[in-house]
């Protein structure tokens, strides 16, 4: 209470000065009659009577410049007291400023007795032809042609100042009205300029505060955005670099042992050290230094190495809340466009940015029981509806969640189980007419699917390999992403005996895109263009159909220009050209489901989160704050053995691809 007495003189006189800047008049009276009959002091603010003398001061003095002809001072005044931003942002501001300098320039002309003083005449058009070039270049296209300007730019490139005289005589002698009526709208304009520069101080203080308040929280969050999304960049370098070196130091170990045994004398021979350097060294790198000697363990120093790769016991991961599903699901359809796109993009981000091992998996097994996708509804609004939304957004948020379970050997199980989701991706995959995200988001998640061999089967059915190779044929029109996961499941699905089958209805057409993507500048799809010839000329009549194309000869020409892992693969591939037999091993048995596990790992990709669409507004929720703040669940996470690592089948590089794979794990390698 006492603060207020304190301040209580200076508070009362902001809001007088607040009642008399709105022109709140009989309040006005009314409070400072009050005031006195309370003996209530009121303080004079600093935007009181004196700020508002010295406005009209102000004024006064541009209306006495512009009445006497003083160009000098009216200006000098002028861009003093008249804000810079309203001079060059506001239209109004500029064209009155234009026809300002026209009234200057012409003020001898007007008001002279008989000749105008030459000197000051000149003086005033360089004045004037110096502004025309500069600020009021743009303002010289006035449509108004009866005050159009290109007359005086024409007199004063011209020679004489007699042409002046005279046209500005003919331009404003039946024009008399017209700087009285400059003058009008001056006084209108320095009447808004200086009341609007009279802002009450409690209207300031209000601005101020609220603004930089809001600012600040806007850039807070915008930094806690920018940090989650580094953090998830990072963690993913991280767990790529930590399975680098797992297999830096295990191959370390190896030629340690191998060392060893050379000291007894034993050789190394071509094909271990070749093995080596497939695991030591990059892709192109993988066919050289092979020398011939042999070797032995006798597990000394290569021992002390491996063991360096005991496993550490890693810090407790917390598990995340558990949610109420039930209400989740019933926003997402029945929900806001922008209430569903943040739903979306939150389910995602906890798939996405969790810790690989118990706690992606918890949240990962939730999704699952509680049937997120609504995979096993029967009801005729389901989330997979979601893929056909009109609103863009939802779509693309929809497409990219699919693509995070597609990402995840779970959830390649969970959608196998039901091929619904499926079908809704292959509709959704041939209504986008574009390259979109959405797009390239569905393809993603087919392509992953097409890991699991019961949606292997069901997208040949579908008639997918025709859709895959119609859009392959202009390659140069697909991002670098849709290229990508186009010819790795191309050959997911070619590898197949009834994909196979498929393509043997339009071979020539089929060879002829593979063929032409041999030669395409983006090499990381070589391997899948590689491997889906490879597996197609197993059929009899496909290869005869690629020899009377001159298939071996367009592979020889890529022979010359490739690296050696290249030349090795089209080498494979001419040499099942030119076969007349299937080579053992060769074609899959469709009955044998188990070979799934094999290669069925996880491949987590940073594209999933690039470009987001939407930006939570100050105040709105987003991410897990969103999940844990309106659909916190009864805490069910329950601990989850962890699923076995990879198995140790791995692919030589020598050969073409006869396994399926996606391109995240494929290229990054899958971790130990």
């Amino acid at each position: 209470m006492g603060d207020i007495l304190a301040h209580e003189s200076e508070l009362l006189g902001l809001v007088k000065e607040y009642l008399d800047f709105a022109e709140f008049e009989d309040t006005l009276k009314t409070f400072s009659k009050e005031c006195k009959i309370k003996g209530k002091p009121l303080s004079k603010t600093a935007g009181g009577s004196l700020r508002d003398s010295k406005s009209l001061v102000i004024q006064r003095d541009l209306i006495a410049a512009f009445d006497s002809g003083d160009q000098k001072a009216f200006f000098a005044s002028w861009e003093e007291h008249v804000p810079s931003s309203l001079r060059d942002g506001d239209v109004l501001a500029r064209k009155l400023e234009f026809y300002l300098h026209i009234h200057f320039a012409i003020y001898l002309l007007k008001h002279s007795v008989g000749r105008p003083d030459k000197e000051d005449l000149d003086e005033r058009i360089s004045y004037f032809k110096t502004y025309l070039e500069t600020k009021g270049a743009a303002l010289s296209q006035t449509t108004e042609k009866e005050r159009c300007p290109f007359f005086l730019l024409w007199a004063l490139e011209s020679s004489t100042n007699e042409l002046c005289f005279y046209l500005f005589s003919f331009l404003f002698s039946f024009q008399d009205s017209w700087t009285p009526d400059l003058k009008s709208k001056l006084e209108k304009f320095l009447a808004l300029v200086f009341k609007a520069g009279d802002t009450p101080k409690l209207l300031t203080l209000y601005k101020e505060n609220g603004q930089s308040h809001k600012e600040t929280l806007q850039q807070l969050h915008q930094q806690l955005v920018e940090a989650e999304r580094r953090s998830m960049t990072y963690l993913k370098r991280y767990n790529k670099i930590q399975a680098d070196y797992h297999n830096l130091i295990g191959v370390t170990a190896e030629l340690v042992d191998s060392l060893e045994a050379t000291v007894s004398g034993k050789m190394i021979t071509p094909e271990y050290l070749q093995s080596v350097c497939a695991r030591l060294f990059s892709n192109q790198m993988r066919q050289s230094l092979a020398h011939s000697v042999d070797f032995t363990r006798p597990g000394t120093a290569s021992t002390m190495l491996r063991a360096s790769l005991a496993p550490v016991k890693s810090k407790d991961v917390p598990l995340l809340p558990s949610l109420d599903y039930e209400k989740l699901k019933k926003d997402l359809i029945w929900g806001s466009d922008r209430l569903k796109a943040f739903l979306l993009q939150a389910l995602r981000w906890r798939l996405t940015t969790s810790h690989p091992g118990e706690q992606r998996e918890t949240v990962l097994q939730a999704y699952v029981s509680n049937d997120l996708l609504d995979c096993h509804s029967h009801s005729q609004r389901s989330v997979l509806q979601l893929l056909h939304s009109r609103s863009e957004v939802v779509r693309q948020y929809m497409a990219r969640l699919v693509n995070a379970f597609a990402s995840l050997a779970g959830g390649r199980l969970y959608v196998a189980q039901s091929t619904k989701l499926l079908r809704v991706l292959e509709e959704r995959l041939r209504e986008e007419d574009k390259d979109t995200a959405t797009r390239e988001n569905v393809l993603g998640a087919l392509q992953k699917l097409s890991l699991r061999r019961p949606l292997q089967t069901a997208m040949i059915e579908d008639g997918l390999i025709f859709w895959l190779v119609d859009i392959l044929k202009d390659p140069d029109c697909l991002s670098d992403y849709t290229l990508e996961y186009s010819a790795a499941l191309l050959m997911n699905l070619c590898l197949r005996s009834a994909g196979k089958n498929v393509c043997a209805k339009a071979a020539g057409l089929v060879l002829k895109v593979l063929s032409d993507l041999l030669g395409h500048e983006n090499h990381e799809i070589q391997p899948y263009v590689n491997g889906a010839l490879y597996s197609i000329l197993s059929i009899p009549s496909i290869r005869e159909e690629a020899r009377a194309m001159g298939m071996e000869d367009i592979l020889r020409c890529f022979i010359k220009e490739g690296n050696a892992e290249t030349v090795r693969q089209i080498e494979f591939i001419i040499k099942q050209l030119n076969s007349e037999e299937l080579p053992d091993g060769v074609l899959e048995s469709d009955d044998d489901e188990d070979e799934d596990d094999e290669e069925d790992h996880d491949t987590m990709e940073a594209d999933l989160d690039k470009d987001e669409l939407i930006q939570p507004q100050l105040g709105e929720l987003s991410g897990e704050k969103l999940l844990t703040t309106e659909y916190l669940g009864i805490m069910t996470n329950t601990g989850k053995t962890r699923r076995k690592g990879p198995g140790s089948v791995q692919w030589s590089g020598a050969e073409p691809l006869r396994r399926p794979v996606t391109p995240g794990g494929h290229r990054n390698g899958y971790p130990v």
